[in-house]
């Protein structure tokens, strides 16, 4: 499984990279269904949706409108930086059932600063799950691709 995660998580540095070159906040976000395919993937949209165009919460939408719960719960959300507490809201909403992150928003607050484009909210995601009334597996962060993460943010939040 962790060389599975690895894998998908490289795949949302990737988009994240893709997303930062066309002008928007470097993040990514994939779907995955059960038998390992890709069936989403979104970078971040501030451009044209400013602070809610997170990664997350468009696959999120997305998965909802396209999939039955019963299916999303089979289902695992891939992203390079843990959710906030809105893309976790929605990945619960939404019914998805594995959420894998690769860096801690708590390691994004110090690369990101005080921007107002990104004012992170200390709030960790498992926080927000367990708020909940169905259970949302997590895994992450993993340390062996955390810098790749940091990455893709140095430089742009200054």
């Amino acid at each position: 499984m962790k060389d599975d995660d690895l894998r998908h998580l490289r795949e949302t540095i990737r988009i994240a990279r893709e997303s930062r070159d066309a002008g928007n906040h470097p993040f990514g976000a994939t779907l995955v269904g059960p038998d390992g395919a890709v069936l989403l993937r979104r970078g971040n949209n501030y451009s044209d949706d400013k602070g809610v165009g997170h990664a997350e919460l468009l696959v999120a939408q997305e998965a909802s409108r396209l999939y039955a719960p019963e299916f999303l719960e089979s289902c695992t959300l891939y992203t390079s930086v843990e959710p906030c507490c809105m893309c976790a809201g929605a990945c619960y909403w939404a019914g998805i059932g594995t959420v894998v992150y690769g860096m801690t928003e708590k390691r994004l607050a110090v690369l990101t600063g005080d921007n107002p484009e990104n004012l992170t909210l200390d709030l960790p995601c498992e926080e927000v799950f367990r708020a909940g009334q169905r259970k949302v597996e997590t895994r992450g962060p993993y340390s062996e691709i955390e810098e790749e993460v940091a990455e893709g943010h140095r430089g742009f939040w200054q």
